[in-house]
């Protein structure tokens, strides 16, 4: 047996010196990309709001382009029609945020004027309804109590009204950004897509154009149905609660109104918990008699309103709407979970264009209308000869 010979210091320096070339590569590629990616991802989170402006500016754009162009056809110049109707948008929402803003704060100094008073009655209501022994006195003491928690909560939120300036002031900031970018979309969305246009084929232009008058379409129909829909919703909720004495009905009714048409699901019984806390502090029955009304209107809007209003614009099923805000509110908050709703109308219409499409065979499982078909086909077998597509 022959001892292999111990490795020496040559050896080690000659084995370093031949190291294949492509490690050296491999290291540097690896520490190129690493700095490369820690750059863009501080660049993304730079950006994050400034891709979130001009994503929800893309939307407003494809919501007010079929208003703009039906103007420009009447021989309005685009960038008036657009003026014009981004003005309107942003009254609107004014009047909704004041209208909101001073019901709050005057529910807020009523409350804190007349806490007595409303303490007693709550409690005499529970008391009476469900049989409780609460004693309303307490419940005044402890409120009052200095180092209680409704007074230091108070005394917290007094200190919060610079931040709350700074924070309106980013958000009208942002606001008016959002208009810009919208104007400049809009009024030269012509141009926008003549240029892109002109980088592309012939076929792949319809096909472009195609999709986006689709999205325009689509997008913008979802969006005007829902404030129609929402108009109508305010309008009824005000007849009822200027009749039960409601504080602000006005206000009260737009809230109901926006709020229970671009919230999908949910947005129904957030909308109409409000006017019934509100109704409840000065009368618990007529609160009842909202919350009752809340609940007829909603059966009403499914089965009436809504199916005649969306039945030329895009309906979405209720769990794919409830799923989109879900997923929306997850990755962009608040103005995702709005955004999703749009977004995702706009998808099912591109889905519902792609792909063959055959006759669907006749089934109870497959059957949208089943009791009118059923009784359809028992007047047939009864007289083969008459029409029975009404019931006149």
């Amino acid at each position: 047996m022959f001892e292999q010979p111990a490795a020496t210091d040559d050896d080690s320096a000659s084995a370093a010196r031949h190291m294949p070339r492509w490690v050296w590569k491999a290291i540097a590629i690896f520490w190129v990309g690493y700095l490369l990616a820690v750059r863009v991802d501080s660049l993304v989170d730079r950006l994050y709001g400034l891709f979130v402006l001009l994503l929800v500016s893309l939307f407003l754009s494809l919501a007010i382009e079929p208003g703009v162009n039906r103007l420009a056809r009447r021989g309005w110049r685009r960038g008036t029609a657009t003026a014009v109707i981004l003005v309107g948008v942003l009254f609107a929402f004014l009047v909704f945020l004041v209208a909101i803003s001073a019901l709050v704060g005057q529910q807020i100094a009523d409350l804190l004027g007349n806490s007595e008073k409303y303490v007693n009655r709550t409690v005499n209501f529970i008391n009476d309804t469900f049989g409780a022994h609460i004693e309303a006195e307490k419940v005044i003491n402890e409120i009052n109590r200095e180092d209680g928690p409704v007074q230091r909560f108070i005394r917290s939120q007094s200190g919060r009204v610079i931040d709350l300036s700074v924070t309106a002031l980013g958000v009208l900031v942002q606001g008016l950004s959002v208009m810009l970018f919208t104007f400049y979309l809009v009024a030269d969305g012509p141009k926008l897509r003549r240029t892109i246009c002109s980088r592309l084929r012939p076929d792949r232009q319809r096909s472009v154009l195609s999709t986006w008058e689709l999205a325009i379409e689509k997008t913008g129909g979802y969006l005007y149905s829902r404030a129609l829909l929402a108009g109508i919703s305010a309008l009824f909720h005000w007849v009822v609660l200027q009749a039960l004495g409601t504080k602000a009905p006005v206000a009260m009714a737009l809230w109901v109104g926006v709020i229970s048409q671009f919230l999908p699901v949910v947005g129904t019984y957030l909308a109409g918990a409000l006017p019934v806390l509100i109704t409840f502090v000065d009368s618990p029955p007529r609160a009842a008699a909202v919350l009752l009304f809340v609940i007829v209107y909603q059966q009403l809007e499914n089965y009436l309103f809504l199916p005649r209003i969306t039945a030329r614009t895009m309906n979405l099923h209720p769990a794919i709407a409830f799923g989109s805000a879900i997923g929306g509110a997850a990755v962009l908050g608040a103005v995702g979970a709005i955004l999703a709703i749009p977004a995702a109308a706009m998808i099912q219409a591109l889905l519902s264009n792609t792909g063959e499409r055959h006759e669907v065979i006749e089934s109870d499982l497959t059957e949208v209308r089943l009791r009118i078909r059923r009784r359809q086909r028992r007047l047939a077998r009864k007289n083969p000869d008459a029409d029975h597509d009404g019931f006149g």
